[in-house]
């Protein structure tokens, strides 16, 4: 693996705060694309969605929105005459076109899905933001952080409310796994890892990294409250050439905390799990669990009043919170349904998707610049 480089070295992408700083603990994290909404024929009634993309992901999209109280799906687009008529079947009524420039043209509808592949994000999120649309863009935002900057001042420009779906950050087990950092009971965190494994679906467009990534990448900020100085990546890439399918990434923050992601589609074992150390306390958030999806562990070493400098391991209680099983998606659509509404800024706004980008962004460059390795 490569050895860790310098801040100042030539060969590593020094991460740089939007606000000109460096990133770490004295960088303002407060969004510097916050768009001052345009309270402009207000919505009274329920909010009319359109969903653009309707291959993998966007008809679990299409079904929250569908179901929401507050919400009116009014149209499904995709070019695949097959897709369309696949979504349509279970979502009888609504409109259906091949065309963007139709459902663009609805004066009627009030924001937009783009559950498109990735590459496709930052124009047809753009073009849905200058229509003067609201908008909803999976994740991630765009493949480039100078592309997602431009999606970005687009709805600062258009006034209209940009949310990237950064999923986790909805999940009922990641909030209770935030609060619980948050609230001191761990401790001065000391390191967060995640594992995100399975064995496939294998990609040809997008690496390990791209695919997977952008899920842990932005719950490790969440639970971090700070940015990377410093990112390294090392994958390999064995079923496609050029095109990672493991990826071991290391981030290292000015705090002293530091994160390590394992991401692949080529393993054994199926793991969506997050591990949080503190000084006084561990915890973790499992997805794969059914009943336990927090569980905090009184484990770690107490200074012995025996012997200065010596430490004692502590192996105490394990309990786990109560967490709500509501569907994340769900919440999630109805997040971005009561942003549109109140015009407030998403959890998952903007400056969230330019900053996760910017990290992958990073990794990617780590990845493709391994000559740093040291000889063993």
């Amino acid at each position: 693996m490569a050895s860790l480089l310098p801040l100042d070295s030539p060969s590593i992408l020094t991460l740089i705060c939007l606000h000109g700083r460096r990133f770490g603990a004295g960088c303002d994290l407060r969004p510097s694309y916050t768009a001052t909404v345009s309270t402009e024929g207000e919505i009274r009634g329920p909010v009319r969605v359109g969903v653009v993309g309707l291959g993998y992901w966007g008809p679990n999209l299409a079904r929250n929105f569908d179901r929401l109280p507050d919400a009116e799906l009014r149209w499904l687009c995709d070019a695949s005459e097959e897709a369309r008529a696949r979504a349509g079947a279970q979502l009888p009524g609504v409109r259906q076109t091949g065309e963007l420039d139709e459902l663009l043209a609805d004066p009627d509808l009030d924001a937009v899905v783009v559950a498109t592949h990735v590459p496709s994000h930052p124009e047809l999120s753009t073009r849905v933001l200058e229509a003067g649309k609201h908008c909803f863009v999976e994740k991630p935002l765009a493949q480039s952080s100078a592309e997602a900057e431009q999606v970005a001042d687009a709805a600062r420009d258009a006034g209209r409310v940009l949310m990237v779906g950064h999923l986790l950050e909805y999940h009922p087990g990641v909030q209770k796994l935030k609060e619980i950092a948050e609230s001191g009971e761990l401790g001065d965190i000391h390191y967060i890892y995640s594992n995100r494994l399975n064995l496939g679906k294998l990609r040809a467009d997008e690496n390990a990294l791209w695919s997977l990534g952008a899920h842990d990448v932005s719950v490790v900020l969440r639970l971090a409250g700070e940015e990377p100085i410093e990112a390294r990546a090392v994958g390999e890439s064995y079923m496609r050439e050029g095109v990672e399918d493991v990826v071991f990434c290391y981030l290292r923050f000015a705090s002293g905390l530091s994160a390590h992601l394992h991401l692949s589609w080529l393993d054994p074992h199926k793991e969506r799990r997050f591990t949080v150390v503190g000084s006084k306390r561990m915890a973790t958030f499992d997805d794969m669990e059914i009943e336990r999806k927090v569980t905090v562990y009184d484990k770690g070493f107490d200074q012995s009043f025996q012997s200065y400098g010596e430490y004692i391991a502590r192996s105490g209680d394990i309990w786990s919170p109560r967490v709500s099983n509501e569907e994340p998606l769900r919440i999630e659509c109805a997040h971005f349904v009561e942003c549109v509404r109140t015009g407030q800024e998403p959890r998952s706004g903007p400056e969230s998707g330019v900053r996760v980008v910017r990290v992958l962004e990073s990794l990617q460059r780590s990845l493709e610049e391994s000559s740093r390795a040291a000889r063993v």
